[in-house]
């Protein structure tokens, strides 16, 4: 069902309306998962997950295997996104890049075959090991066998060129976006969440908002790719971007105001006037995290 204004708009009009709400955007959760096509060798592919907005991975089909980026939630969820990559290329998953260390990125990483060439960042490594620690034989965690060195590492896998980056800590420390230069594609998994409240547990708060100066001003990059919420057209891929970054600065400085009035972390949470950003996706959800989270880095007690 769809709800508010955008209820009576014709199907063209509701896709152009910006949230990461399927409704909203008039698609059915049947819809899901589905692949989207960017370029001849490079797809998106969105699946919905709780309670009701994508998760994203990238696809790049090169001359011999696969290259994923971010997997899903859960081993079903990941085995379905494999089985999807089978209806369009025979060639087998060669390469894997952690973009994000969450759950809900890696938790179906345990069907994924063999022998792969893993990319992931040290800190994310890290975190791997220590969820892997915790883990159960229903929930195994997947640790990679080891880290990137550097920042950049670049991946010839025959159809194109794939340089994955780390540009800095956004969404956690270990964020890892996949630039492909000749398609003009920038796949920046949780570093960028499309009208999805910015989710901070493990987020370094102003560095989230240099990351993402620091991946506008990457050269050869006309479409960004988030990994929650919808992906958009070049150039309105860059203007939610830019909304999100916004969004960020926003909480950052209303969480800043009510640090300055003297009040608890519980009372900052019933005064909060977070303006439109409120209405996103999570935002009851988030919008306590964040607060506390942005206390955290003022006073000096994030991880350096």
């Amino acid at each position: 069902m769809l709800l508010g204004a955008a209820a009576g708009l014709p199907d063209m009009a509701r896709a152009q309306v910006r949230t990461a709400d399927p409704a909203v955007r008039g698609l059915p959760l049947s819809a899901f998962p589905r692949l989207v096509k960017l370029t001849k060798h490079v797809y998106g592919y969105e699946e919905i997950r709780q309670p009701g907005f994508t998760t994203v991975s990238l696809i790049v089909i090169g001359k011999d295997g696969v290259l994923i980026a971010d997997g899903q939630g859960s081993s079903a969820a990941t085995q379905t996104m494999l089985d999807r990559i089978k209806r369009i290329t025979p060639l087998p998953v060669k390469w894997y890049v952690v973009g994000s260390d969450h759950g809900d990125h890696t938790a179906g990483n345990n069907v994924l075959p063999t022998g792969l060439t893993w990319v992931v960042h040290p800190t994310s490594l890290a975190q791997l090991k220590r969820d892997s620690a915790s883990a159960t034989a229903s929930r195994p965690v997947i640790v990679p066998p080891m880290a990137m060195t550097g920042k950049v590492q670049t991946i010839d896998v025959g159809t194109t060129e794939v340089v994955v980056r780390f540009v800095g800590r956004a969404h956690t420390g270990g964020d890892l976006m996949v630039h492909l230069p000749r398609e003009q594609i920038l796949f920046m998994s949780e570093a960028y969440l499309n009208r999805v409240f910015p989710a901070m547990r493990s987020a370094y708060p102003s560095e989230w908002v240099r990351t993402i100066d620091a991946a506008l001003a990457i050269d050869r990059v006309k479409r960004y790719i988030p990994g929650h919420g919808f992906i958009e057209t070049g150039k309105r891929s860059r203007e939610e971007l830019v909304t999100f970054r916004d969004a960020i600065t926003g909480v950052i400085a209303e969480a800043t105001r009510l640090k300055t009035l003297g009040i608890s972390a519980d009372e900052a949470v019933k005064r909060a006037n977070w303006g439109p950003v409120g209405a996103w996706f999570l935002a009851e959800q988030q919008a306590p995290i964040a607060i506390r989270r942005v206390w955290a880095e003022i006073d000096g007690q994030l991880r350096p």
